[in-house]
C-alpha cells in the first residue's frame, strides 16, 4: 500500500483518516501517540519531517505536509473530486477560503488559548483578547453555516471535514448553546459512516 498517513492521536490528523474513508482510496496508518505529561508529540515523527507534527502522509515516498495541503491533493489524487465544488465556481472560490480559513485564521486563538492554558495567571493580560478572537472566529463560521448543515453547496464538500475540527473545539469548549449550528453540524459530521470508521481505525479522538 503505496498512501501512508502518520497519525498522531488527538489530532488534526483524524481528518486525513476520515477524509480517505469518505473518499474510499486505501491507506495504511503509522500511529503515534503524545507525551501524557507534556501533550507533545513524540521525537518519532521528527524522523518523518522535520517539524515533527501531524498530519504527515506519504504518498510513493513524497512526504506531504500541512492539513490543507493534504485535503487538496488527496482530493486531486486519489478520487476526492467529488468533495470540491468545479474549478471556476464561487462555490470553489469560497471552498478555498474556508481550507485556509480552518487552519490560517481559526487555529489561531484556539492555539493561543491551549499554550497560555499552561501559563497560569501570567496569562491573564492575554485571555480577553484570546476569549474575544475564539468568539469572532466561531460566530462567523455558526454565521456562514447553511441551514442544510453544509457550508458550502447542498452536500459534503472538503472544507466541511477542514472545518470540522474548529467547530469540535467549540463544542468542547461548551459553546454549544452560544452555537446551535455547529453543535448540530459536529453531530452531523460524527453521525456520517466515514467518520465513525476513521474513528474506529485511528482511535479514540478527544473522547468521541
Amino acid at each position: 500500500m503505496s498512501l501512508i498517513v502518520h497519525h498522531l492521536n488527538n489530532s488534526r490528523s483524524q481528518r486525513i483518516l476520515w477524509l480517505l474513508e469518505e473518499i474510499g482510496a486505501p491507506y495504511d496508518i503509522r500511529f503515534y501517540d503524545r507525551d501524557p505529561a507534556t501533550n507533545l508529540a513524540p521525537p518519532e515523527l521528527l524522523a518523518v519531517h522535520p517539524l515533527g507534527k501531524s498530519p504527515v502522509i506519504e504518498d510513493d515516498g513524497r512526504v506531504i505536509v500541512e492539513s490543507g495541503a493534504i485535503v487538496e491533493y488527496l482530493c486531486d489524487r486519489h478520487g476526492g473530486g467529488h468533495l470540491v465544488p468545479a474549478h471556476g465556481t464561487d462555490d470553489h472560490v469560497s471552498h478555498l477560503e474556508w481550507l485556509h480559513f480552518a487552519e490560517g485564521s481559526a487555529m489561531t486563538p484556539i492555539l493561543l488559548r491551549i499554550y497560555t492554558a499552561r501559563l497560569g495567571e501570567a496569562a491573564a493580560v492575554l485571555e480577553p483578547r484570546i476569549v474575544q478572537q475564539l468568539d469572532a472566529h466561531f460566530a462567523y463560521m455558526e454565521s456562514r453555516l447553511g441551514t442544510n448543515g453544509h457550508f458550502i453547496g447542498d452536500s459534503l464538500s472538503a472544507a466541511d471535514i477542514m472545518l470540522s475540527f474548529p467547530a469540535e473545539i467549540a463544542i468542547m469548549q461548551g459553546m454549544a448553546p452560544r452555537y446551535p449550528k455547529l453543535a448540530a453540524f459536529v453531530n452531523a459530521c460524527h453521525d456520517r459512516p466515514a467518520w465513525r470508521r476513521a474513528r474506529d481505525k485511528g482511535g479514540a479522538y478527544y473522547g468521541y
